[in-house]
C-alpha cells in the first residue's frame, strides 16, 4: 500500500482525493500556491508545501517544484486531479523517473491518447466507432483536403490535434472558405497547444455527448461502469451531467463499453478513463479520451458504488482490480450539477468572499465543494466552486431531489450559477431528457 501521498490539485478535487486517502489509511502532502493556504484540504492535510505564487504556472504547473515539495516529505506517490498537469506526459514521466508512483496511466498512454490522431486510430483498431474523418492529419496538399471535404460531405470540422477544452476547432459549411478554416485553425493550434497539426472529421449537427467511464489494471484486466449523459454544455463546457444517459439501451451499454474496454487492453491501459462519443440517430462517435478523472464521477459512483478514486490510488499501488464486469450494476439515476463563481447572465467570473454557505441536505443528496463561510474565491483559477449530486431510484426522483437541494442551497457574498442551474432543472426539454449539445446555448441565446 502507498503510505504517502502527494495531492497535484486544488479546490474540491484536492479534497476528494485527500478524503479517498483517509478512508486507505493513507497520509497525504497538500501542495498549494500563496493564494491557497486556506484551502480546506490544505488546512486537513497531514503536511503542507507552498510551491508558488499564485498564477498556476508559477504553482500548479510548475513541475519542478512538486516534485521539490514530494522529495522533501518522504512522498511515494503522486495524484494530479483533473486540469493542470493531469493529462501531461512530461509531467507523469518526470514523477516516475523521480522514483514515484504516478497515480494515473503510463506517460507512453497519455502521449498516444492525446494525440487526437493517433487516439482515432487506435480506437479504430479496437473496433470503437469513429467519426467519419480524414483518418489522419491534414497534409499540405489542397486538393487532397479539398476532396476530402466532399467525400465526409459537409459540414465538416477542422479539429487540433493536440487541442481540447474545446479550443483548436473550426466548422466549415461550405468549400469556399475550407482552405482558409484549414490554416486558421493550423495557426492557432501551433499557438495554443505548440502542435500545428490538424484533422477532418464531418460535423455532426445535432449530437448528445455521451461518454463511457472505464478502469483498467496493470494486469490486463478493464471494465467499464456505464454511461452519462454531458450534453447540456455551454461553449463546450459541461453545466450538468447525468447517469445513466437517457435513452441508451442495455444493449448498446454492453456493446460500446465492452469495445471501451478491450480499447482498454490494447492499448495497455491503466487507472481511469474516459471515452468520450457523439451521439446521433442511434449512433456512436468516438470523439477523444480523457486520461484521468473526470469532474463528473461522482454521478457514476452514485449508480454503481464503486470509488473510482480509491480505485485509481489501488491500481496505481499495483493491485488488481476489485470488480468484475459482473458486478456492475445500475442502481437508479443521479444528475450532478456543477456550481461557479460567475454571473448567472453575462458567464463572467466572480472571484471574492463568500459569506454565507449553507450546504443542502437530504437522501441521496451529496456535496463537492472546497468552500466554506468567509472563504475568498481567488480570481487566479477555474470558477468552479463546487459540484451538486443528487440520486434517486430513477430519473424523475432524481431530478427532483436536485431541484429541492438546489433551492436549499445557500452562497451568498459572490455571484454564483445557481439561478441558472434552477431554471435548467424547470425546462421541459432537459426534463424530458436527451437534449442535444447546442440546446443550452440555444436556450440562452448565445
Amino acid at each position: 500500500m502507498i503510505e504517502k501521498l502527494l495531492i497535484a490539485n486544488r479546490g474540491e478535487i484536492a479534497l476528494r482525493i485527500l478524503r479517498a486517502c483517509r478512508e486507505l489509511g493513507i497520509k497525504t502532502v497538500a501542495v498549494h500556491s500563496e493564494a491557497d493556504r486556506e484551502l480546506k484540504h490544505v488546512l486537513l492535510a497531514d503536511e503542507t508545501v507552498c510551491i508558488g505564487p499564485a498564477p498556476s504556472a508559477g504553482s500548479y504547473l510548475n513541475i519542478p517544484a512538486i516534485i521539490s515539495a514530494a522529495e522533501v516529505t518522504d512522498t511515494v506517490a503522486i495524484h494530479p486531479g483533473y486540469g493542470f498537469l493531469s493529462e501531461n506526459a512530461d509531467f507523469a514521466e518526470r514523477v516516475e523517473k523521480s522514483g514515484f508512483i504516478f497515480v494515473g496511466p503510463r506517460p507512453e498512454t497519455i502521449r498516444l491518447m492525446g494525440d487526437k490522431v493517433s487516439a482515432i486510430r487506435a480506437m479504430q483498431t479496437a473496433g470503437v466507432p469513429c467519426v467519419p474523418g480524414s483518418d489522419g492529419p491534414l497534409d499540405e496538399d489542397k486538393k487532397r483536403s479539398l476532396k476530402l471535404a466532399r467525400e465526409i460531405g459537409y459540414p465538416v470540422i477542422i479539429k487540433a490535434s493536440g487541442g481540447g477544452g474545446g479550443r483548436g476547432m473550426r466548422v466549415v459549411h461550405a468549400e469556399a472558405t475550407l482552405l482558409n478554416a484549414i490554416a486558421l485553425t493550423r495557426a492557432e493550434a501551433m499557438a495554443a497547444f505548440g502542435n500545428p497539426m490538424v484533422y477532418m472529421e464531418k460535423y455532426l449537427e445535432n449530437p448528445r455527448h455521451v461518454e463511457f467511464q472505464l478502469l483498467a489494471d496493470s494486469q490486463g484486466h478493464a471494465i467499464h461502469l456505464g454511461e452519462r449523459d454531458c450534453s447540456m454544455q455551454r461553449r463546450h463546457q459541461k453545466v450538468v451531467e447525468e447517469a445513466p444517459a437517457p435513452g441508451i439501451t442495455p444493449e448498446q451499454r454492453h456493446t460500446i463499453g465492452e469495445r471501451c474496454a478491450e480499447a482498454c487492453r490494447r492499448i495497455g491501459y491503466r487507472g481511469a478513463g474516459t471515452f468520450e462519443f457523439l451521439y446521433e440517430n442511434g449512433e456512436f462517435y468516438f470523439i477523444e479520451m480523457n486520461t484521468r478523472v473526470q469532474v463528473e464521477h461522482p454521478v457514476t459512483e452514485m449508480i454503481t458504488g464503486v470509488d473510482i478514486v480509491k480505485e485509481q490510488i489501488l491500481i496505481a499501488a499495483g493491485e488488481k482490480l476489485h470488480y468484475t464486469q459482473d458486478d456492475i450494476q445500475i442502481r437508479g439515476h443521479a444528475v450532478e450539477c456543477r456550481l461557479n463563481a460567475e454571473h448567472p447572465d453575462t458567464f463572467i467570473p466572480c472571484p471574492g468572499r463568500i459569506e454565507e454557505f449553507h450546504a443542502p441536505g437530504g437522501p441521496g443528496i451529496r456535496m463537492e465543494t472546497h468552500i466554506y463561510s468567509g472563504y475568498y474565491v481567488p480570481p487566479y483559477y477555474d470558477s468552479m466552486i463546487g459540484k451538486l449530486i443528487a440520486h434517486g431510484e430513477d430519473r424523475q426522483s432524481a431530478l427532483a431531489r436536485m431541484s429541492n437541494a438546489l433551492r436549499e442551497t445557500v452562497i451568498e457574498g459572490i455571484h454564483t450559477n445557481l439561478p441558472l442551474q434552477r431554471r435548467i432543472l424547470t425546462d421541459a426539454a432537459f426534463r424530458a431528457g436527451g437534449v442535444n449539445i447546442h440546446y443550452l446555448e440555444k436556450k440562452l441565446g448565445l
